[in-house]
């Protein structure tokens, strides 16, 4: 059998898809579904790079090749969707993007922060906003 594409793009998506079946079984495991995110955005690439190879011309195009091209194709066009659904589950489970470039860092902020293990000192000085309680 002549086969349009070769044998590792069948493995890159086969691979991805037992990593994603793994992620929706294990629930509770981010490092399943940042596997299989990391996959897909990967697969994206690699089809790209397939599809912009391995086409055939026109004199070498049966049907049998046009469909399995169009399905390619197809498969690569859902594939962003795919992404974004599966960000949504990562989000979902906890996972947080955090990109420190050094000048500039996105993540949770960090002025509602309070430490549990120091009891919080009394302030110095009254509040201003109390209004003084007249003496008895």
């Amino acid at each position: 059998m002549n086969y349009m594409l070769p044998v590792s793009y069948a493995w890159g998506n086969f691979s991805v898809l037992a990593v994603g079946i793994w992620a929706i079984v294990q629930r509770d495991s981010l490092d399943a579904i940042t596997m299989f995110l990391t996959g897909l955005l990967l697969t994206v690439l690699t089809d790209i790079i397939h599809i912009s190879i391995f086409y055939p011309s026109n004199d070498y195009l049966s049907d049998a090749k046009r469909f399995s091209v169009g399905m390619a194709i197809f498969s690569l066009l859902l594939k962003p969707v795919s992404c974004y659904l599966v960000y949504r589950m990562y989000r979902e489970r906890g996972g947080e993007y955090t990109l420190n470039i050094g000048v500039t860092s996105a993540g949770r902020d960090s002025s509602s922060y309070e430490p549990i293990d120091q009891p919080e000192a009394p302030p110095q000085w009254p509040s201003s906003s109390k209004a003084a309680q007249p003496p008895y």
